[in-house]
């Protein structure tokens, strides 16, 4: 089996599991592969980055450093730093229930806000690292998200 990551013209990334390449190309042109998400046929293999397994006998390296230890590759991460990003997404997610979801106008909506042409109320949504830093650069206060957040029409 091989898997593929797959695109439709809207957008849509979504895996696809075939027994070969040709496999593959065979169903395409036969219109059999679609969208799971907007029933698109016109698919195209997405950009993937390889997944390269590290050898049987290589463990994580770890340097330690005055009483302190970086891992420098591989390894799970220590406890508490797994508890701390629990926490975090907790914090994250009760902070998204009172907030609401404007999706791309998200630096719109702000700039609305912050300049009183509309209600202050707490937003979410999505804006470029160039959006992000001309808001910024006008005074208005902004962070990013420390987890990604799925827009409400993409949650099944």
């Amino acid at each position: 089996m091989i898997v593929f990551d797959l695109s439709c013209p809207a957008g849509h990334r979504f895996e696809g599991w075939f027994a070969s390449s040709q496999d593959y190309a065979s169903q395409c042109e036969r219109g059999l592969v679609n969208c799971p998400q907007c029933g698109s046929s016109h698919i195209v293999k997405a950009p993937m980055a390889p997944a390269v397994p590290r050898k049987g006998n290589q463990l994580p390296i770890a340097i330690a450093r005055e009483d302190k230890r970086e891992v420098v590759a591989g390894g799970k991460p220590p406890p508490e730093v797994m508890e701390a990003m629990a926490r975090l997404a907790t914090i994250q997610a009760e902070a998204l229930k009172s907030s609401h979801w404007v999706g791309s106008k998200f630096a719109e909506e702000s700039r609305a806000m912050h300049y009183g042409e509309s209600e202050a109320k707490p937003i979410h949504g999505q804006a470029s690292a160039q959006e992000a830093m001309e808001l910024h650069e006008e005074g208005i206060p902004v962070m990013p998200v420390l987890f990604p957040v799925a827009p409400p029409d993409d949650i099944n």
